[in-house]
């Protein structure tokens, strides 16, 4: 870390896909929730919706449009069953895509669950100064997720590069 660069909190949503979960077992969005929490961060939102691509594509779009909102972090539907629509859903709304995020979450993913991370399309992307992760739906694989990537790359101190930079939050660093 660089010890003269500035921590900025940014406001981090949370939308949690899936068909099963509800708010009281919802224990990868909440994982996320403390994680951000612990690390300095705000939480602006949190919700939790169907598996649908045009459900979960209207509240993402909502806070993209939301300069309120600097990070979305969304979990499950990123898989490859019937009902995982999370990357036709979301990917449409990126202005950029972030391809290392996914390229890096597999191989981190490896080295807990072996050639079944093949099956995740955890993806990201930047819409309107908003970044987008989109991590899979089991709580592993969020502390994963926040823990080997986000946790440094949403930090405005983390040296020699990360996204905060590119957030509305982030755009008022020196």
């Amino acid at each position: 870390m660089h010890k003269d660069a500035e921590f900025i909190a940014l406001n981090i949503a949370i939308l949690t896909l899936s068909d099963s979960r509800t708010f009281e077992n919802d224990t990868s969005g909440q994982v996320l929730e403390d994680s951000l929490k612990e690390a300095g961060h705000n939480l602006a939102a949190r919700e939790l919706c169907k598996d649908e691509i045009y459900t979960s594509r209207a509240i993402v779009s909502s806070w993209i449009a939301d300069p309120g909102i600097d990070v979305i972090i969304s979990t499950g539907g990123t898989g490859l069953t019937q009902r995982d629509s999370t990357p036709e859903a979301l990917k449409p709304l990126f202005d950029q895509n972030i391809e290392g995020f996914g390229e890096l979450f597999r191989q981190l993913s490896y080295e807990e669950i072996g050639s079944s991370t093949v099956q995740s399309r955890a993806l990201a992307g930047l819409a309107n100064q908003t970044l987008v992760f989109c991590l899979p739906g089991s709580t592993g694989a969020c502390r994963t997720g926040w823990n080997r990537i986000l946790k440094e790359q949403l930090d405005s101190s983390h040296r020699p590069c990360n996204f905060a930079a590119q957030t509305r939050s982030g755009a008022k660093l020196p």
